[in-house]
C-alpha cells in the first residue's frame, strides 16, 4: 500500500537521517541539539529555551520526513542512488528556501545538513525499493 510504504520510509528516515549532523556537532564540540533547535524555531521563532524548541521540532521534523517520503513515493522513486539524488534536491529546497527565512537554519553548518538530507533520501529510496 503506497501510503504505508511512505510512512515506513519516512519513519526510518526520520529516526536515522540526523546522524551526520549530530556526529559532526559532537566531534566539533558543538551543541548536538543545534539542528533540532533550529527546526523548532520554525514554529517558535522567538523562543530560546531548549526544551520548548526541541518539543516544537518534533512535529516539524515528522511532517517534513513523512511529507517528503510521500512525495518520493508518489514520484515512484526507488533505490539508494535515486534517493540520495532526491535528498540533494530536498536539501536545496529545505536549506535554500527555508534557510533563507529562518536564521537559525541558515546559520547551521552546511555540509552536515547536506549529509543529513542525502542520508534521508538514501533511506527513503532504499525502504521504498525493499517494500516493492
Amino acid at each position: 500500500m503506497p501510503i504505508r510504504d511512505a510512512i515506513a520510509a519516512g519513519a526510518w528516515a526520520a529516526a536515522l537521517s540526523g546522524a551526520p549532523s549530530t556526529m559532526h556537532a559532537l566531534v566539533r564540540g558543538r551543541d548536538p541539539l543545534e539542528a533540532t533547535k533550529a527546526a523548532g524555531s520554525i514554529l517558535l521563532p522567538r523562543e530560546t529555551r531548549t526544551p520548548r524548541l526541541v518539543a516544537a521540532a518534533v512535529p516539524v521534523h515528522l511532517a517534513l520526513s513523512f511529507g517528503w517520503a510521500l512525495v518520493l513515493e508518489r514520484l515512484g522513486l526507488r533505490g539508494a542512488g535515486r534517493g540520495a539524488a532526491a535528498g540533494l534536491v530536498i536539501a536545496a529546497i529545505d536549506l535554500g528556501l527555508v534557510g533563507r527565512s529562518v536564521p537559525s537554519i541558515g546559520a547551521l553548518p552546511a555540509a552536515p545538513q547536506l549529509a543529513d538530507h542525502v542520508l534521508y533520501g538514501t533511506i527513503v529510496g532504499s525502504v521504498l525499493a525493499r517494500r516493492d
